[in-house]
């Protein structure tokens, strides 16, 4: 997976959106036997990260979505440009691109049928 989160175009993460992330959290890790990780994030959010064979592929968003289902996130060389295509292409923005902290660079639009995507430019990692 790690390789997916550098290449233009690769699909490199997914999010579950729901209404109640422990419910889908446990749903899931009896499904698939997931381990799942506690990621703290800021303001003492925990961020339950989906690994599988040692790899991070995914997240339990935090937060209750209005909109359940899983969210895919494409890796792309800029956020902002290809968030302006895909505008301009007739998406609908459901997030402006926006920087998270330790992340990378993030935008979530509808495509002209109304399916959600996410883009994001993975940060630099730490050295």
């Amino acid at each position: 997976m790690s390789d997916s989160k550098q290449t233009h175009g690769a699909p490199s993460w997914i999010e579950h959106c729901g209404s109640d992330h422990q419910k889908a959290r446990t749903f899931y890790q009896k499904v698939f036997g997931w381990d799942v990780l506690e990621h703290p994030m800021e303001g003492d959010v925990i961020y339950p990260i989906i690994a599988v064979d040692g790899n991070n592929i995914g997240g339990f968003k935090p937060f209750a979505d209005e909109e359940p289902g899983w969210l895919l996130y494409i890796t792309v060389d800029d956020v902002d440009a290809r968030t302006g295509i895909a505008t301009d292409l007739g998406a609908t923005l459901v997030m402006p691109p926006a920087d998270i902290p330790g992340v990378g660079r993030i935008a979530v639009f509808k495509d002209p049928q109304g399916a959600k995507m996410a883009l994001i430019k993975y940060a630099a990692p730490e050295a």
